[in-house]
């Protein structure tokens, strides 16, 4: 029987895919992807699931599981930095925490992200003021076209806003990702408003990696961020919906905003609570399979027994209801796999 890729994501849908492989190094994940391409098979790479929404019907190809291992570093600037390379298949917090007790600094902020190191990049992941763009120097990755390998600087990444040039294509398979980061005990700079607050630190300070990581922790844990299996909240892709870019007088009242790199951004959760989707909403209608996250508006969420066409349904509901009241339409941040929203 096929296996069933509600099984490898987080929001626990998705039905068979008609082959599966797993990769446990570089070498064969290449191996596997030329081959697929090669012989036309449509290939899905599955990290940790956790930004993965796929179809009812499954997969028609082959999913290839991104299994691989293995982080490297050495130091540079006279022993003030370290460059950490870490294979696509490392799971991201695990990398962090490993940073973290080893007193290198810059990715404390992005605690308990699930998922794994080689989709960082893919999204420019990012939490709390942080974002891998800040400290990633190379990728390496497949070029499925060309099928050559590739070694990536970060201005030909074209970092973005939870965006990249990995971000909308299929073409590139992320092999390894290094960082540069600073041997220090502290914190990078807090920029994130309302972590300081919970630091006890201004905004622009730094306090100990550790002491970032624990706070962060607890607010994703707060937020319903943190993996849990007994826990439906959890059972999601995280934030479906990115944070719109709006022109300034587009800007509803009362709606948090901030200015990034001359654009002004909004707060998505904001714009879905106040276009009448509070947290909890869809848990009471029908059979209420599919809802808001009840600690999250931007979380959608599998109460459990749902379907994927049931999450889309939902999606478009509030992706519709919220360009009715602002005139502003949502994007999905999570990767579609054989679906639409």
């Amino acid at each position: 029987m096929p296996a069933v890729l509600a099984d490898l994501t987080t929001l626990r849908l998705g039905g068979p895919a008609a082959r599966m492989v797993t990769a446990s190094s570089a070498d064969e994940l290449v191996e596997v992807v030329r081959s697929a391409d090669s012989a036309g098979e449509a290939v899905l790479i599955v990290g940790g699931g956790s930004n993965l929404v796929v179809a009812d019907e499954g997969w028609p190809g082959v999913a290839v599981l991104v299994r691989t291992t293995g982080i490297s570093w050495a130091t540079s600037d006279g022993g003030d930095a370290v460059s950490v390379t870490a294979q696509a298949g490392v799971p991201w917090d695990s990398l962090v925490s490993i940073t973290v007790r080893e007193g290198w600094s810059g990715l404390a902020a992005m605690s308990g992200i699930p998922g794994m190191t080689g989709a960082t990049p893919i999204q420019n992941v990012g939490a709390y003021g942080s974002e891998v763009a800040d400290v990633i120097t190379g990728v390496a990755l497949l070029d499925r076209t060309t099928g050559a390998i590739e070694h990536w600087t970060p201005d030909r990444c074209g970092f973005g806003f939870r965006t990249s040039a990995f971000k909308h294509t299929d073409r590139y398979v992320i092999l390894d990702v290094t960082f540069r980061l600073r041997r220090s005990v502290d914190s990078v700079p807090v920029r994130y408003v309302e972590l300081a607050r919970r630091l006890g630190i201004e905004p622009g300070e730094v306090a100990p990696s550790q002491r970032v990581r624990e706070v962060v922790l607890e607010l994703r844990g707060s937020k319903g961020m943190l993996l849990d299996p007994d826990d439906h909240d959890t059972w999601s892709v995280g934030s479906f919906f990115v944070n719109p870019f709006v022109e300034s007088a587009q800007v509803p009242d009362g709606c948090p905003h901030w200015v990034v790199d001359g654009r002004t951004k909004l707060s998505a959760a904001w714009l879905i609570e106040n276009a009448g989707f509070s947290k909890g909403f869809g848990q009471h209608r029908g059979d209420g399979r599919v809802a808001v996250s009840t600690k999250h508006t931007l979380a959608l969420t599998n109460r459990g027994g749902a379907t994927t066409a049931e999450l889309l349904d939902l999606a478009r509901q509030i992706r519709e209801g919220v360009e009715a009241r602002f005139g502003i339409r949502l994007r999905p941040e999570a990767h579609l796999a054989g679906v639409e929203l």
